[in-house]
């Protein structure tokens, strides 16, 4: 069929706009919105969208990659399609068309708290138009599954109107295999695989009559084996981190260069794997994934039949989950990133006999649509062990039981103590002989267990369990060095997903260490908007978490450091989800003689500390990190690291800035394409171009022959709009996003500093 972009020359509630775009993300931000902190106190809204059709043709589908929610799309005033998930694809047969005839989507976020963390709203997502005018082979009609990597062994499957399709693969542009029919096998001869490491990609063409469809294709098979998964035969541990939907400046908008930008950040840091928490990704992501090597797992929902949230989809999952879940197989069915299906989060369903026989359902179900992947899903057996007792976190009509908003007046020290109980607390809770007894029905269903901050329970269950596959679905970032020593020692736990690897919207505050009284609660007030948790901030720039994570997944050969801030006076609120908020910077201007909690990270025995010089301790590394305590002195901060035999392994450092301060723009690409969008980082730095984190001012940035789409910070608590072109930098730092227009050259302006990208068409 032929296949074009929907995105240009769309209206919504009357407003021309061009998708993808979150309508939510620009409102205001009030405290008293009703979608609370989980929102970040965005405002909700309904939205009628419109476009005309603008071609004739026999057979037409429409193609949404995600609205959000309650999703009702017409023909003209004829009713094709009503999806109330807000993060699912799906596909509309609108039947005939012609050029006049008008397009329209309805839907609405207006009930709320509807989620526990940022959802946006909107068609957010890409949208596709599918034409044909005769015969032709279905939208997410082709199928193709490794028989036998050894081999190349391939099989090729179409769905058609009518008709016998022949195949072509392509080894970039040389045709290396070809068959004809619905149902094939055929052979790529001397076959490269597809793994992480290595992510070659083959093109598969399918020729029916005039009508043609084309997919990418990974030679590679997945295989759980009694000691962990295997993919084209080679053991996988998975480094994996979770993150959520959202583009942090640009709300929940989803682009492709987003959305790859993001996948080759934590790649390059030694992630192999995402978790989509906690719902389906887009297209683009797994397109990223499947180009760039990460390995994806899959999932479904944050909630079954019973409410996190009084209006969240809990609503209607009882009637729409089974499709739910063949609306996924079939657009993620072909992507080899995907290696793992995950049937929800952290449910208290499995505590009765009901969501105990719905797992067994849903797992059917995807082994029906898809026997190459595992099963899996994110599990907390401390929340399905007290839902038996009658002991749920979340009333019925949703929301928790408990008001954490009690803990806001407390002070700062009684504060800790409670957070720092809280991965302990969920570990010895799910350690017990009842957490097994009420949790295994469930988990016996599955492939591969994944547990949420149950990482007490991975040396008892290889005992009690040997067969079964373990791995830490979600998992405090302070224990990833306790954890991945489980990982590399036990042969049933297979990997490690981190709470999070990237800053998000929402949930605000979760994993602050903020210097402000309004800190010391679970529920960040007004204006907080980010949840300051993960290993990359809202603008992909790495943290100590990140340093920790490349020491212990020994994807460093040098020991790294990072400081913890010393421009503040007040005591720190430290929240539960971070382990340390270092950075790596040794520029704190105007703090000289202040007390620097200086961490290095170092897969070594021993790390040394010098400043300007003159050595400052040497010390053994405890989980792959050691503390030094030291007044900062601007100069240079050297790190060396020692094996057990007292060898040097490595070395670096850090230097201050020094002298006059300015703005500065590094635009990522010197070179896009029209209507592509830019990521330009801005710095404040010295004229060697090191950072100063202490020396934030407000800037403003202008675009020529483009549109600025945010401009903003990593700042969590701010009453400033990324839409507005002014923003504060936060540690020196902020990022501005813009889109190219038209051939030529785009012109990016912040105080004195001016650069120019060409833009090709």
């Amino acid at each position: 069929m032929k296949k074009q972009n929907f995105n240009q020359n769309w209206t919504v509630n009357g407003r021309p706009v061009t998708l993808p775009r979150d309508e939510m993300f620009h409102t205001a931000r009030t405290a008293d919105a009703p979608a609370g902190d989980a929102q970040a106190f965005f405002q909700a809204g309904n939205y009628l969208y419109t476009k005309q059709i603008g071609i004739s043709s026999a057979h037409a589908y429409v193609n949404f990659d995600g609205v959000y929610k309650n999703a009702k799309v017409y023909l003209n005033d004829e009713l094709k399609a009503d999806v109330p998930y807000g993060y699912i694809p799906f596909t509309v047969e609108l039947g005939e068309v012609r050029e006049e005839d008008i397009l329209k989507v309805e839907c609405d976020n207006l009930d709320q708290p509807d989620s526990r963390w940022y959802s946006g709203a909107g068609i957010y997502r890409d949208v596709t138009l599918y034409t044909a005018d005769g015969d032709h082979i279905l939208p997410n009609g082709i199928k193709t599954e490794t028989l036998d990597y050894e081999k190349g062994l391939i099989a090729l499957h179409a769905k058609t109107t009518a008709g016998t399709v022949k195949w072509t693969i392509l080894d970039r542009e040389d045709a290396v295999a070809e068959a004809e029919g619905n149902d094939v096998e055929v052979i790529i001869p001397n076959a490269k695989l597809w793994d992480a490491e290595h992510p070659y990609l083959y093109t598969v063409k399918a020729s029916l009559k005039d009508d043609e469809a084309e997919i990418r294709l990974g030679v590679r098979q997945i295989e759980k084996r009694s000691d962990g998964i295997y993919v084209n035969g080679k053991k996988v541990l998975l480094k994996g981190g979770c993150i959520h939907h959202d583009n942090g400046l640009l709300g929940a908008a989803t682009y492709k260069k987003s959305e790859a930008r993001r996948v080759r950040i934590l790649k390059e840091a030694g992630f192999n794997a995402i978790r989509s928490a906690h719902n389906p990704t887009s297209e683009a992501m797994l397109e990223a994934c499947d180009e760039l090597g990460m390995y994806v797992m899959d999932e479904t929902w944050d909630m079954w039949f019973n409410h996190k949230n009084k209006y969240d989809y809990a609503t209607y999952w009882e009637d729409h989950h089974m499709e739910d879940i063949r609306k996924m197989v079939e657009r993620d069915y072909n992507h080899p990133s995907v290696i793992l299906y995950s049937i929800g989060n952290e449910v208290s369903e499995p505590a009765v006999q009901r969501g105990i026989d719905d797992v067994r359902e849903m797992v059917k179900l995807f082994h029906e649509l898809d026997k190459t992947r595992p099963v899996t899903g994110g599990f907390n057996l401390m929340i399905i062990t007290n839902a038996s007792k009658g002991k749920g976190i979340y009333k019925e009509e949703g929301g928790m039981n408990q008001d954490t908003n009690k803990m806001n007046g407390m002070n700062s020290t009684m504060f800790n103590m409670i957070v720092s109980m809280v991965g302990s607390g969920m570990n010895k809770a799910a350690n017990g002989k009842k957490a097994d007894e009420i949790c295994s029905p469930s988990l016996n269903e599955l492939d591969l267990c994944g547990y949420n901050y149950a990482s007490g329970r991975y040396a008892i269950d290889q005992k009690l369990h040997p067969k079964r596959l373990i791995f830490g679905s979600e998992t405090m970032p302070y224990d990833i060095p306790k954890n991945w020593k489980m990982v590399e020692e036990l042969d049933n736990v297979c990997g490690d997903f981190m709470w999070t690897a990237w800053d998000y919207i929402g949930e605000n505050g979760i994993g602050a260490w903020a210097y402000t009284k309004d800190a010391a609660g679970f529920s960040k007030p007004y204006p907080w908007w980010l949840a300051d948790t993960g290993a990359f901030d809202i603008l992909g720039d790495p943290n100590a978490e990140a340093d920790w994570t490349r020491a212990v997944w020994h994807s460093t050969e040098k020991p790294l450091i990072d400081v913890q801030p010393i421009n503040h006076d007040q005591k720190v609120f430290k929240a539960a989800w971070r382990g340390t908020n270092g950075l790596p910077t040794w520029s704190w201007k105007g703090c000289e003689g202040r007390k620097a909690v200086v961490e290095v990270f170092a897969d070594a025995a021993k790390a040394e500390l010098y400043l300007n010089g003159k050595k400052v301790g040497k010390k053994a590394l405890k989980d792959k990190r050691a503390v030094f305590k030291v007044k900062y002195e601007a100069g240079k901060l050297e790190a060396v690291a020692y094996d057990r035999d007292g060898r040097e392994t490595g070395r670096n450092e850090l230097v201050s800035a020094k002298g006059e301060l300015k703005a500065v723009l590094r635009p990522e690409e010197n070179c896009v394409k029209a209507g592509d969008i830019l990521y330009v980082p801005v710095r404040i730095e010295d004229a060697d171009g090191i950072t100063e984190v202490n020396a934030d001012r407000k800037l403003k940035v202008e675009v020529e022959n483009g549109e600025l789409l945010a401009f903003g910070s990593a700042n969590p608590r701010t009453i400033e709009d990324v839409h507005t072109g002014e923003y504060t930098t936060y540690y020196g730092k902020a990022l501005a996003i813009v889109k190219a227009k038209e051939a030529g050259v785009m012109t990016v302006r912040c105080e004195d500093c001016t650069i120019e990208v060409k833009v090709e068409e």
